[in-house]
C-alpha cells in the first residue's frame, strides 16, 4: 500500500500543477460552472479516452494522460462546486483555490486507502480500458442522480461518485506510467 500512496501523490502533483499554472492564467473562472456542466466536461474527457482506446487512427497526436488528468482535475472542482456552491463571478484567490483542492484530495485520499484496505488493490488486476468504462459508469449515474434534483432512494450522493472518478482515473493514472517504464 506504501507505493500506492507514493504513487497516487505523484499523479495527483502532476494534476495540482496543472490546476495551479491555470488558475494563474485564468483565475478561477470555473466558479461559475454548475454540476452538471462539469459533469458534461469530465463526460467529455472519458468518452475521448474510450475513443482512443478502441479506435486504431487518431486525428489528434495527444494520449489518454491529458484526458485522465483532465478528469481528475473537474471532479475535484465539482467537489469545490459542492461545498462552495455555484457563483456568478470568480471569487477565489489562487491560494484559497489551492487550499480547497488540497482538502478535496486529502479526503479522496483517505477514501482510495480505505477501499484499497477492504479490497485488496483490486484495482491492479483490472485494464485501464475497465477503469475507463466505470468512470463512464459513474457519469451516467451522475447525470442521473442531477436529473432527480439530487435525490436518492438507497445510492450514494453525488460526492461520492467524483470522489471514485478521481481514485479510478488515478489508478489508470498509475497503470499507464508502470507501462510506460516497462
Amino acid at each position: 500500500m506504501q507505493d500506492t500512496s507514493k504513487q497516487y501523490d505523484a499523479v495527483i502533483e502532476t494534476c495540482r500543477s496543472l490546476f495551479i499554472n491555470k488558475m494563474s492564467d485564468y483565475g478561477s473562472a470555473w466558479r461559475i460552472l454548475r454540476l452538471p456542466s462539469l459533469t458534461d466536461q469530465i463526460f467529455i474527457k472519458a468518452q475521448r479516452i474510450r475513443s482512443l482506446q478502441q479506435n486504431e487512427v487518431r486525428k489528434i497526436d495527444e494520449g489518454v494522460q491529458s484526458e485522465f488528468i483532465g478528469i481528475i482535475n473537474y471532479c475535484i472542482m465539482a467537489l469545490i462546486q459542492l461545498e462552495k456552491g455555484v457563483v456568478e463571478q470568480p471569487d477565489l484567490s489562487l491560494e484559497q483555490a489551492t487550499k480547497l483542492y488540497d482538502d478535496k484530495v486529502t479526503s479522496t485520499k483517505q477514501l482510495m486507502q480505505d477501499k484499497n484496505h477492504d479490497y485488496g488493490e483490486a484495482w491492479r488486476e483490472m485494464r485501464v480500458s475497465s477503469l475507463t468504462d466505470l468512470i463512464l459508469q459513474k457519469l451516467l449515474r451522475v447525470k442521473q442522480i442531477e436529473d432527480n434534483l439530487g435525490k436518492t432512494l438507497v445510492s450514494e450522493g453525488i460526492e461520492a461518485n467524483y470522489q471514485d472518478m478521481i481514485n479510478y482515473a488515478i489508478f489508470a493514472m498509475i497503470h499507464l506510467a508502470s507501462s510506460n517504464s516497462k
